[in-house]
């Protein structure tokens, strides 16, 4: 999914505040798309330990491949793992975990395993992402207080980050789908593993991901960043609501613009603003600014670039949208069934978020782990205002022939201190599976007329 535009239906408030950037070296901007570097900043070679080298080989297709749309296994599909990290072993790759895997691995030692396979770095993007990485390798720039960035559109604008929040910016403008719909199911699940349903039904457009464009948009020219359709099926007292509208690529002015539909009124009006932090319904286990793992402003934390490590992450998880799988196989108690789940030895830039004075926010600081070829924050540590773990969160993607971009799939939201889980984006038992970059959206798909149109 396009990681800067996802603010869960009603959630629509942004604002920021943060430091210049600097222009990453001349000498290193060279190196962009050559031996050294892929055309996204990433290191090519492998390592000892088990990185993947990167190949590049497979664009919108892989040998097998059924169809670009739709469910497919991968290429990976016939792969063993070929080791598991447990709680009882855990301290072996201690190194290579995340603070929130040795907790829920900790708090789990039953339920939570992670099966690793053997690294991939297959997938590439379109040689026109990688023309506007080239162009914004150079030239893109924070500006207006850290509110925006100067850039091309349709690709990260900072392949070599030199602050923590570039960093924050390549995982909101990073590549990928043109337009996307889907009907998805999100499930709560408590302790001892009563589940509450939600459905949803979302539709979006992002105008500079348009793979018929000449010659890409460019910030801040272009205030629109993407259009949203965003309609409750469950559960049955937020069915039909639905709320349309955009947000804008510049954080300083009218972040957001969104019309509601309620039903038990009958009538339309705009939508008022919440904060970053409101809890997302229909169980309130993440935030706004959760989504996708981080999302929107970025105002109410100092980032700060801590560099790269080699970590165990979810990745190349094809298995957990199989439409064979089913929700009974899938959501279990604790966490998802994590015999369902694949993760791979990669490099991800880790970022640190520290809550600034006087701002209020429900964290006190976030981590962030961002993969180096796709630029998808793959796994999330929140913390309390005590200090304390509280939320640990990761995000299954996929690569999509579709849109020839990694594309996000399910994503979990464990709370530690409850002990209870969401997991969002379920496609499984859905009627309409995700489906990229099928034409025929329009702007107009997404304003006001198209709640009156629809009652």
């Amino acid at each position: 999914m396009h990681r800067a535009i996802f603010f869960t239906a009603v959630a629509l408030a942004l604002a920021a505040a943060a430091p210049a950037s600097a222009r990453a070296p001349a000498a290193l901007a060279a190196q962009l798309d050559g031996p050294k570097y892929t055309c996204m900043g990433a290191e090519r070679a492998g390592s000892t330990d088990g990185v993947a080298a990167y190949s590049g080989k497979f664009l919108g297709t892989w040998p097998a491949l059924k169809a670009p749309q739709g469910y497919d296994p991968g290429p990976y599909a016939g792969e063993k793992p070929l080791f598991t990290i447990t709680a009882q072993n855990m301290a072996q790759y201690a190194g290579q975990l995340g603070e929130g895997q040795k907790a829920l691995l900790q708090k789990y030692p039953q339920s939570f395993r992670m099966p690793v396979y053997p690294s991939h770095r297959d997938f590439r993007y379109a040689d026109r992402v990688c023309a506007t990485v080239k162009d914004n390798v150079l030239n893109a720039e924070l500006r207006a207080d850290g509110l925006s960035t100067t850039q091309a559109l349709g690709g990260i604008p900072f392949p070599f980050p030199q602050s923590g929040l570039e960093a924050i910016y390549n995982i909101e403008r990073g590549a990928a789908e043109w337009t996307d719909s889907v009907v998805y199911d999100i499930a709560d699940v408590y302790p001892g593993g009563s589940t509450a349903w939600g459905r949803t039904r979302l539709k979006v457009l992002v105008p500079s991901n348009d793979p018929r464009l000449a010659a890409p948009m460019k910030t801040p020219a272009q205030a629109i960043a993407a259009y949203f359709y965003h309609e409750q099926m469950l559960p049955q007292r937020d069915k039909g609501t639905i709320s349309v509208g955009n947000t804008n690529n510049d954080y300083k002015d009218s972040q957001i613009t969104a019309w509601v539909y309620n039903p038990g009124l009958r009538r339309a009006k705009q939508a008022m603003d919440v904060g970053s932090d409101y809890p997302v319904p229909p169980g309130g286990m993440h935030t706004v600014d959760d989504e996708s793992l981080f999302g929107g402003t970025p105002q109410h934390f100092t980032w700060k670039l801590l560099g790269k490590k080699e970590i165990y992450v979810p990745y190349d998880n094809f298995r957990i949208n199989d439409p064979a799988l089913k929700y009974s196989e899938l959501v279990r108690p604790d966490t998802l069934n994590p015999d369902e789940q694949r993760y791979e030895l990669h490099r991800v830039w880790i970022v640190e978020g520290d809550l600034r004075p006087g701002e209020r926010h429900v964290y006190s600081k976030r981590v962030l782990y961002i993969d180096e070829d796709s630029w998808a924050a793959l796994w999330s540590d929140g913390y309390d205002t005590r200090g304390q773990l509280w939320r640990t969160s990761f995000a299954d993607y996929f690569y999509s022939p579709a849109s020839q971009a990694f594309e996000r799939g399910v994503i979990v939201y464990h709370d530690l201190s409850s002990g209870a889980y969401e997991a969002e984006y379920l496609v499984n038992e859905s009627r309409d599976w995700w489906r990229f970059n099928d034409p025929g959206y329009t702007p107009m798909m997404f304003g006001p007329s198209a709640l009156s149109n629809g009652h």
